[in-house]
């Protein structure tokens, strides 16, 4: 699994012109899935995301978690961050999870993460197309791939 973690003072995601999902401060999640990834590398990413210390603390100093703000999260899958770019220009999404694979894992990696943070988290729609909004705060932008853990 690999994901893009934005740190946003708020962000949503619309679908046919009406929005699916809003939060304010916290983190907007993207995050592609590919055949091989496992509910381990899912539970592995949600401890991740739900302790990164990038939130501010009365020093200005980034030393608060997610948990530590109460803020909130927005999950949006994302397939074309599978995309290989080795040859050509046009990006190959070979190793991006087929539908089968990657809505259970999907729906399970939500669910952690909204049991982890102890509230819902927003999302998009898998497969839909999304609008998605968002203002960066910091900027601050992670990027975990599961495959890199060691």
């Amino acid at each position: 699994m690999r994901v893009v973690i934005q740190r946003v003072s708020h962000a949503s995601v619309t679908i046919n012109g009406v929005c699916k999902s809003a939060i304010k401060e916290g983190f907007m999640v993207l995050v592609g899935i590919e055949e091989a990834d496992t509910k381990e590398d899912a539970d592995w990413l949600c401890k991740k995301i739900i302790g990164l210390r990038v939130f501010d603390d009365e020093n200005g100093v980034m030393n608060k978690s997610i948990l530590n703000v109460g803020g909130e999260i927005l999950v949006i899958s994302q397939f074309t961050l599978m995309a290989s770019t080795k040859k050509g220009n046009r990006p190959s999404y070979i190793r991006a999870a087929c539908h089968e694979t990657a809505i259970p894992l999907y729906e399970y990696f939500c669910n952690e993460l909204s049991i982890g943070l102890g509230k819902e988290v927003g999302t998009g729609e898998f497969g839909a197309d999304m609008k998605v909004e968002l203002l960066n705060n910091g900027p601050v932008t992670i990027c975990i791939d599961t495959k890199n853990k060691e």
